[in-house]
C-alpha cells in the first residue's frame, strides 16, 4: 500500500487524537492486521517513535488493555508504556517495542530458540510469583464456553452431528479435579506465544522480552500460559523443546504433583477451542489461512488426549470423531 492509499484508509479521529496527545506533526504507517477489529499504526516524528492502537467500541473495548497493562508494569513485568489514551474513542498511544516478534526473530535466528524460550519461561515464573491480578476468574463456565467452540463450529464444518451434552459432561469430569489447584490462582495472559512476545534485544545475551495482546487476562491455572507458549498454534515447537521448557518451569516454580496432568487438561481444552476458533475465522469471516494451522493444533491435542487425566474427553472423541478424520489431523473443513 502506498502512502497516499494508507493515509486515505486512516480511521476518523486519528489526527485529532494525535494532536491532543502532542504528536500532531508525525508520519502514520498502518500495520497489517487480521483477526480482530483492532488496528495498529506506527507513528514517527524525527527520531521519536510510538505505536498507536485503535480498538473502537462497540466491537472492541480498550479499557481491559489499559487495566492489565497498568497491573503488569506495576508488578515489574514489561508491558508497553502508555503515553496517551482516549478509551471512549478507542485510541491508545503506547511505547513501540520494535519489529522483533519472537516468532519472526526465530525465523532468522533459529539458533536462538532455546534462549528465547528460556526467557519466555522465566517471565512466566516471575509473573506467577506475583499475587493474582484483579481480574475475573477462569472458571468452569469459561472453560466450557471455550471448549464448546469445537462442537459449535468445527463439527458442523466437517459434516458431523455429535453428542454435545456428553461433550460438556466429559469436560466437566476432566476439569473439576483441576479447579482447586487454581485457587487463589495466577494472572493468565491467555494468548502468550511467540507472536505476542517482543524481543527487546538478543535473548542469547539475556535481553528482556516485552508483552503485548494481554487484554483478555483472567485469574486461573499457571499451566495455561505454558500450554499457550509450548503448544503454539502458529509455530512448530518440538516435543523435545516443549519438554525442556516445561522442566525449566518446574525447576523454578512451586508446582503441585498434579501439574503435568493439569497441563494436559488445559492443553486439550485450549486446542479444542482453537480448532473451533480457526474454523469460525474461515466459515464466518472468510479467513482461510487459519485452516493451515489446524493440523498442528490437532496433533498437539491428540498428545494431550493421551494423558490419563483426559480419559473422559478422549472417550468422547473416540465415540464422536471418526478415526479416518482424526488420521487427517482434523480432516478437511468445508
Amino acid at each position: 500500500m502506498g502512502r497516499s492509499d494508507a493515509m486515505s484508509a486512516l480511521p476518523e479521529g486519528i489526527h485529532e487524537f494525535l494532536h491532543v496527545a502532542g504528536w500532531g506533526d508525525c508520519e502514520i504507517d498502518p500495520i497489517p492486521g487480521d483477526a480482530s477489529f483492532r488496528r495498529y499504526f506506527r507513528i514517527r516524528r524525527g527520531d521519536e517513535g510510538a505505536m498507536l492502537m485503535h480498538a473502537p467500541p462497540p466491537h472492541e473495548d480498550p479499557e481491559p488493555f489499559l487495566k492489565v497493562g497498568s497491573w503488569l508494569t506495576g508488578h515489574g513485568l514489561r508491558a508497553p508504556e502508555v503515553y496517551a489514551a482516549d478509551p471512549a474513542a478507542g485510541w491508545i498511544l503506547l511505547e513501540d517495542f520494535g519489529n522483533d516478534r519472537m516468532r519472526d526473530w526465530l525465523d532468522l535466528q533459529p539458533d536462538g530458540e532455546h534462549s528465547a524460550y528460556s526467557g519466555a519461561i522465566d517471565a512466566l515464573v516471575e509473573l506467577h510469583d506475583k499475587p493474582a491480578g484483579p481480574f475475573a476468574p477462569y472458571d468452569m463456565e469459561v472453560y466450557q464456553r471455550e471448549a464448546g467452540l469445537f462442537t459449535e463450529w468445527y463439527c458442523p464444518a466437517v459434516g458431523l452431528s455429535v453428542d454435545e451434552s456428553a461433550y460438556r459432561s466429559a469436560w466437566q469430569d476432566a476439569l473439576v479435579p483441576m479447579l482447586e489447584r487454581q485457587d487463589p490462582g495466577v494472572t493468565v495472559l491467555r494468548d502468550y506465544h511467540a507472536e505476542n512476545i517482543m524481543l527487546l534485544g538478543d535473548p542469547r545475551e539475556g535481553a528482556p522480552q516485552g508483552l503485548i495482546d494481554f487484554q483478555d487476562a483472567l485469574v486461573g491455572h499457571p499451566a495455561y500460559d505454558l500450554v499457550s507458549l509450548l503448544q503454539d498454534a502458529r509455530r512448530d515447537v518440538s516435543v523435545e523443546l516443549e519438554r525442556a521448557m516445561l522442566d525449566r518451569y518446574l525447576a523454578s516454580a512451586d508446582a503441585s504433583e498434579d501439574f503435568e496432568a493439569d497441563y494436559a487438561r488445559l492443553g486439550a481444552q485450549r486446542n479444542a477451542k482453537i480448532v473451533g476458533i480457526f474454523t469460525r475465522l474461515y466459515k464466518r469471516d472468510g479467513k482461510a489461512r487459519y485452516l493451515d494451522f489446524i493440523p498442528r493444533v490437532w496433533e498437539a491435542m491428540e498428545r494431550d488426549l493421551a494423558h490419563p487425566a483426559l480419559a473422559p474427553v478422549a472417550h468422547w472423541f473416540d465415540a464422536n470423531i471418526p478415526a479416518e478424520l482424526r488420521a487427517k489431523l482434523g480432516g478437511e473443513v468445508k
